[in-house]
């Protein structure tokens, strides 16, 4: 790959990081690697172990985490391998509100007896989390929490999980590496869906994986490695070039996405359809742990709560004609859900919530679309 001045900014990073070098009629663009089978005596081997395409990937975020990165066939294939660290009988504190992924994964290994105990906390609640970390071998932090966003106290939980003896995993799905850097915070591994913001154009199903760069975050990038290979959890190249391809716009996704996220959560507070919003930093949502102003503008996911219970969310979903009510996040369409239409979801998300992913559409055309629906909400109502 292309050598790079060793400080640049994000921005920058994503357009530059993972090129080939620059030599006369080579392409700016890292070619698309098919591959099973490599020449032997070279450092690739086999398709199951490396793959140009995926190093790309792989240098591109390593750079904006600040660690060591290694790409998975999805998001939840690198949970179920950070999960996979915790011995036959360990602990895991986790948020009571996560990735539903996330929690269906530890259900089912706490019941199979694969583990011991996952203890599930509010993670807003600094400590609570502290308390339940005694005896833990992973402590598995989202911030924001999906869907509730609540926001966690990164650099007290990661100094608290190191002093338990704990592997801290933060997943920065929400966030991205362009708005917090969890290593920077002293955790131990990064994870990510990377199908959502980091891709951003919902044609892809992908995952991640970054470490520390420190003694302790080189032993699991080893030991994570290998149970990649041995698992098999590897993504296609053809999915991590286009995650790579999406990359190149990151920033600026991002950048309209929390503009227009902010506008949005403001005026959603003021209307009379909308009970609550739910937006780390907003003035008027309390509650969201160590939400500051420096994030004023945290990411592209709104989540609202509407007068009328759960029969008010689902008319919301179902009249308007610019936003897609559709599952997943992060894509440069803005997409919603009432999330406890999923069965399986935690019964303490409201029944009226509704998870709101903010694309880079035009502020007004969206806000046109959704103060319309939402004043029919109150006509029928009144």
């Amino acid at each position: 790959m292309r050598e790079l001045p060793e400080t640049l900014t994000p921005s920058t990073l994503t357009v530059t990081a993972g090129r080939p070098a620059h030599e006369p009629d080579a392409p700016l663009n890292p070619p698309l690697t098919l591959a099973s089978t490599y020449v032997a005596g070279g450092a690739l081997e086999y398709g199951r172990y490396a793959n140009p395409t995926w190093e790309a990937f792989e240098e591109v975020l390593g750079g904006l985490e600040g660690g060591r990165a290694l790409a998975y066939a999805s998001g939840l294939a690198a949970i179920a391998t950070v999960l996979d660290l915790v011995p036959v009988g360990g602990i895991v504190v986790a948020p009571r509100h996560a990735y539903l992924g996330t929690v269906g994964q530890l259900a089912d290994l706490t019941t199979s007896g694969r583990l011991g105990e996952a203890r599930l906390v509010d993670i807003a609640d600094t400590e609570a989390v502290r308390r339940a970390m005694p005896g833990a071998h992973l402590v598995l932090v989202e911030s924001p929490t999906n869907p509730a966003l609540e926001v966690a106290d990164l650099p007290t939980l990661c100094a608290a999980g190191r002093e338990a003896g704990a592997v801290v995993a933060v997943d920065n799905t929400f966030a991205t590496p362009l708005l917090q850097r969890p290593l920077d915070a002293g955790a131990d591994v990064v994870v990510h869906s990377a199908t959502k913001f980091l891709a951003g154009h919902s044609d892809v199903v992908l995952g991640a994986l970054v470490t520390a760069p420190t003694p302790r975050g080189d032993e699991l990038s080893e030991e994570l490695a290998s149970r990649r290979r041995k698992i098999g959890a590897i993504p296609g190249p053809f999915e991590t070039w286009l995650a790579l391809r999406g990359m190149r716009t990151l920033h600026l996704r991002v950048e309209r996405s929390c503009a227009n996220a902010v506008t949005l959560a403001e005026r959603l507070a003021a209307h009379p359809a909308v009970e609550r919003v739910r937006y780390p930093g907003l003035a008027s949502d309390p509650g969201h742990g160590r939400a500051t102003a420096q994030m004023r503008a945290y990411g592209g996911i709104i989540a609202i709560e509407l007068r009328g219970g759960a029969a008010a969310a689902d008319a919301l979903t179902r009249t308007t004609r610019l936003w897609v009510h559709a599952t997943s996040l992060g894509g440069v369409e803005s997409t919603f859900e009432r999330r406890r239409r999923w069965a399986t979801e935690v019964a303490t998300i409201p029944d009226n919530l509704v998870r709101m992913s903010v694309g880079i559409e035009d502020v007004d055309d969206l806000w046109t679309d959704l103060s319309t629906a939402l004043d029919q909400l109150v006509d029928r109502s009144g």
